[in-house]
């Protein structure tokens, strides 16, 4: 399997799981969250979480900076936008054009010149 299918398998995984989304919307919100802060927000255990943020990690969603002795999160949109890329992006041109082509078509030709 090449290296590209396997990291967007791994993203696909990771955003499965809405405890895991919930960790994403928590960085967004605040980047570069510590453990305990992550816990106070997610209603889990210490231990729970963690899992979870392994997962984000080795998605490469998430990347994690030493600073002293204090582990941050932070998070990393590019395997998201990656996946957007990919896999949505296809999608929204088809709907976009077929938009295009429905106004082109109440309009009339002329584009609602007169």
């Amino acid at each position: 399997m090449s290296q590209e299918i396997e990291g967007a398998d791994k993203v696909f995984k990771a955003l499965a799981d809405a405890s895991r989304r919930k960790v994403l919307d928590l960085l967004y919100t605040e980047n570069g969250q510590t453990l305990s802060a992550l816990c106070e927000r997610l209603d889990m255990q210490r231990q729970s979480a963690t899992q979870h943020i392994e997962v984000l990690i080795s998605a490469n969603l998430v990347s994690v900076v030493w600073k002293g002795r204090e582990k941050l999160h932070f998070i990393n949109p590019i395997p998201i936008h990656e996946v957007y890329e990919r896999w949505v992006r296809k999608f929204e041109k088809n709907r976009l054009g077929f938009l295009y082509d429905l106004k082109v078509q109440l309009e009339g030709e002329n584009d609602g010149k007169k």
